[in-house]
This record gives C-alpha cells, sequence and structure tokens, in this order.
C-alpha cells in the first residue's frame, strides 16, 4: 500500500499554516503464516482522492521499472568518462566528503519486534549526509529531498551500525550524498562481515548569509567506484526529472501571446530575443551522451528547458535553410505530422499551423506558431526562434487539444566550411510535457531517435535543398 505524508507547520499567533514536506512511504502486511495477505481496494470518494488514486498508479509503475531503467541509463552514462575528464578541471575530489558513523542499537531504537525503527535509521542517516554535504559546501547544508529510503533487511537490538556517506555528484546548486548502511552483530563484528540493511541518496541545497542558494563545487571522481556513483547521481537525476513530470499532472496556464499585425515587428523581435535569452542561461547540466548528441536539461523553480546538441557533417548555411523551413519537419520528426504557412509575415517570419500525434492516449495536439529566423554571417551563427501565437482565424478545433510552445529554437553555428553544430532548445511547456517526460526519465529513446533523424536529413540533403523558401 502507498500512504503519503503531508507535514504542516502553523503559525500559534496568526493560524496560518504552511506545507512543510510530503513523502510517500510503501508499506507492505507481514503474514503470520506462509499465505500473503491480500489488500482490500481502496474506493475514492472525491474527485482529489481519483487524482490522487492515479496518481499513486504512475507513481508505482515508476518505481517498479526503476532498476531496470537505471541500469539501462549507468550503460549509457559509462560513455561519459571521456567527458567528465575534459570538462571537470579544477574539481573537487569525492574523498574530503567522506564520513562514516557507527551507532548501537538500544532497546529504544526498537519496536515491539525487536526491529530498529526505521524512523531512526533515517534521522542517523540523515545526520551522517548533513555532515558529508556540509564538508563540500563549507556552509550549514539544508536537506531538500530523498530519493528512495530503501530498506533490504532488517537490523535488532544490540547490532552495530555502519553508516557511511559521501558526496556522489553535484548539480549548480544541489548535491547528492549516497548512505550506505551495515548492520553487525556481534559475530558478525569479530569476522568484519556485515549486512547491506540500507541504502539512500539525499539531495541537498545550501544558502548563504543573504538566504542565496550556494553553487556547489564540481566532483571530480578519482576512482572506479567513485566514478561508478558519480554516474548513478545523474541516472537517478533524470529518473527523477522523469518522474517528476509524469505524476505531475500540471495545467496548462495559456502565455501565448495575441498576433498584432500592427506590431509584427517587434513581437517577431522579441520571439527572437526570449530564444537568445534562454540559449545564453548558466547552469545547464549535460544527462546524455550518444556520438554526436548530447543532451542537457536545466531546472529553474518549477520551469524545466532542454538543449538537445548535435554534430552534423554539413554546412551551417545548409542545416539553416533546412531547418527554418517547417514544411520540412515532418521528414524527419515523428513528433509533427503536419506543417503549413497560414501567414506569410515578412521574408523572415512566418506563421505555421501544427499537427501533432496523439501522446498518453490524448486526442492529438495542435499549436499555432510564430517562426523567426536570423543570420549573422559574420560569425557564421543563424537562428531560428519558435514561439506560439493565438490568432482569431486559426480558433481550436474539437478535433485537436491547443498546445504551445513557450520558447524554443534551433541555433547553429558553423565549425568550418563543411560542418555545424546545430542545437535545439525548448523551454517545455506543460501541453507539450508528454513528449519528453520519457526521454528525460529514461524510459524512452525519442529525443536521441529524433535528433538522429534530424542529423540523417540534413546530411543527406544536396546543395540544392539548400535554396530558401522565403
Amino acid at each position: 500500500m502507498e500512504i503519503i505524508i503531508k507535514v504542516t507547520v502553523q503559525d500559534t499567533f496568526t493560524g496560518i499554516e504552511k506545507l512543510v514536506s510530503v513523502a510517500f512511504s510503501t508499506f507492505v502486511a507481514k503474514p503470520v503464516g506462509k499465505e500473503k495477505i491480500h489488500l482490500k481496494p481502496v474506493i475514492p470518494l472525491t474527485e482529489q482522492d481519483h487524482v490522487e488514486h492515479n496518481r499513486a498508479s504512475e507513481r508505482r509503475k515508476v518505481r517498479l521499472r526503476h532498476e531496470e531503467t537505471f541500469k539501462n541509463l549507468m550503460e549509457k552514462n559509462s560513455k561519459f568518462e571521456d567527458l567528465i575528464c575534459d570538462e571537470e578541471e579544477g574539481a573537487v575530489s569525492t574523498r574530503g566528503t567522506s564520513v562514516q558513523s557507527i551507532e548501537l542499537v538500544l532497546p529504544p531504537h526498537a519496536n515491539h519486534h525487536g526491529n530498529t525503527f526505521g524512523g531512526q535509521i533515517m534521522a542517523w542517516m540523515e545526520t551522517v549526509a548533513t555532515i558529508s554535504a556540509s564538508r563540500l559546501c563549507r556552509a550549514h547544508p539544508l536537506l531538500k529531498s530523498v530519493d528512495m529510503f530503501k530498506f533490504r533487511g532488517p537490523s535488532t537490538v544490540g547490532d552495530r551500525l555502519v553508516f557511511n556517506a559521501v558526496v556522489n555528484n553535484t548539480f549548480q546548486t544541489c548535491a547528492e550524498v549516497g548512505v550506505r548502511v551495515e548492520a553487525f552483530d556481534c559475530q558478525e563484528w569479530s569476522e568484519g562481515l556485515g549486512r547491506h540493511i540500507n541504502s539512500a541518496f539525499l539531495i541537498y541545497n545550501a544558502v548563504n548569509d543573504k538566504e542565496e542558494l550556494v553553487t556547489f563545487p564540481k566532483i571530480k571522481p578519482m576512482s572506479k567506484d567513485d566514478f561508478r556513483r558519480y554516474c548513478g547521481a545523474i541516472a537517478r537525476k533524470r529518473i527523477r526529472l522523469g518522474r517528476k513530470y509524469v505524476i505531475s499532472h500540471k495545467q496548462e496556464i495559456p502565455l501565448s501571446i495575441h498576433w498584432d499585425i500592427r506590431n509584427q515587428v517587434s513581437l517577431s523581435d522579441d520571439n527572437v530575443e526570449a530564444f537568445k535569452q534562454l540559449v545564453a542561461k548558466s547552469g545547464w547540466e549535460v544527462t546524455s551522451a550518444v556520438e554526436k548528441i548530447k543532451i542537457y536539461t536545466l531546472e529553474e523553480e518549477d520551469i524545466l528547458s532542454i538543449w538537445v546538441e548535435k554534430h552534423v557533417e554539413k554546412p551551417a548555411h545548409l542545416a539553416y535553410h533546412l531547418l527554418s523551413d517547417f514544411t520540412k519537419r515532418p521528414l524527419w520528426d515523428p513528433h509533427y505530422m503536419s506543417c503549413e504557412v497560414i501567414d506569410w509575415v515578412s521574408e523572415d517570419d512566418q506563421i505555421y499551423y501544427i499537427t501533432c500525434p496523439i501522446a498518453n492516449g490524448d486526442k492529438p495536439k495542435d499549436l499555432v506558431v510564430l517562426v523567426s529566423r536570423r543570420s549573422l554571417k559574420d560569425s557564421n551563427t543563424y537562428t531560428v526562434a519558435v514561439k506560439s501565437v493565438i490568432l482569431p482565424s486559426v480558433p481550436p478545433s474539437p478535433q485537436y487539444v491547443r498546445s504551445e510552445i513557450t520558447c524554443a529554437g534551433f541555433l547553429i553555428h558553423a565549425i568550418d566550411s563543411r560542418s555545424c553544430t546545430v542545437s535545439y532548445f525548448n523551454q517545455i511547456s506543460a501541453s507539450i510535457l508528454p513528449y519528453f517526460a520519457g526521454n528525460l526519465g529514461g524510459w524512452s529513446k525519442s529525443i536521441e531517435e529524433t535528433a538522429g533523424s534530424c542529423i540523417r536529413f540534413i546530411e543527406n540533403a544536396t546543395d540544392d535543398e539548400s535554396i530558401s523558401i522565403f
């Protein structure tokens, strides 16, 4: 059974309550004999009950495929080694963050069965993890979240519990600390053979005197075990991202602008400027690197953005003309069923009507977007900015779910006369999240497959196809 726990704090003077923490605990019923205990199903009564009931089912699906997903991501992350060596100069060794603590289980620490309280073990784990994180940031770290406390076996009164903690990896303002717990009875202690009873991964923030989040230094793996934990932290972050956005069911808040022909120059320039600001943001974290493709993510509070970087063996100007013509996009992008021009704004700006396939059993989606292309020939850099607009002549259709692109586009930069890098950026909105969530969580390869299709489309094109449609 899954149980939700919510912790609130109340101001005794004003009576105002504030949510402090939310957790989901999974329990099993221990039978007296050998037969399993079958629990009665929960009957949702209210609309909110139904929502939570459905979310619990989604969380269970994620938990059941966690091990397989983690294993697959670890196989991919084994290719990160060269990337880490190249980019982690000045990083801090994990050795300085290693902490060990030993606790003796006494009667007050155990339940009526003589088994150690799970909450007591969790408290001891948090203490040792906090010390480990503080050694990295030289400040008082704050526990942000916990990635699955997993109890592998019991411990009893009289056992010695050995807690080992180390910082596995850092992600800008977050640090992941791994804690392993082993239990020893008297004989096991004398033989040096303990029982692995628990593992958990705790995520920390730290703040400075101005209550601003502190950026953690990068971690440098020093051994194969360090590297395994380093890659494991990246895999767990991807799973957390996918889990968070798969089960969040966020409501879409319309952010599209109304298209005004009297102000079209300003709206087009704003589209390009917003895209440039997205590209210039700092804090991007690499989550995948496969051959010619790298995938980065950026979390800003509740906003998630993705950056897909591709190396293409074709001139930049050819890639620019092919990608700025959205009528060609269904040829390589399976997420686009059709793209048609509905308003020719200017030589470099057009409005398209786009239809997308069904995602997660819903109706197919459609979009109305402004595509603004710009070329900076002096620097051999090209941009294609995309943003949804509201056009009265194309109202929502009952056959489709009207969706929107908040900010997206391509940045194309020439490496030499025969090759370029093509970077796709997208500040993900709730309506297009279903097309990305599975990939973020590691149980889909749609982004890599689409990026590979894009590379093949450009590299197989001829110079005749570089003629602009504008």
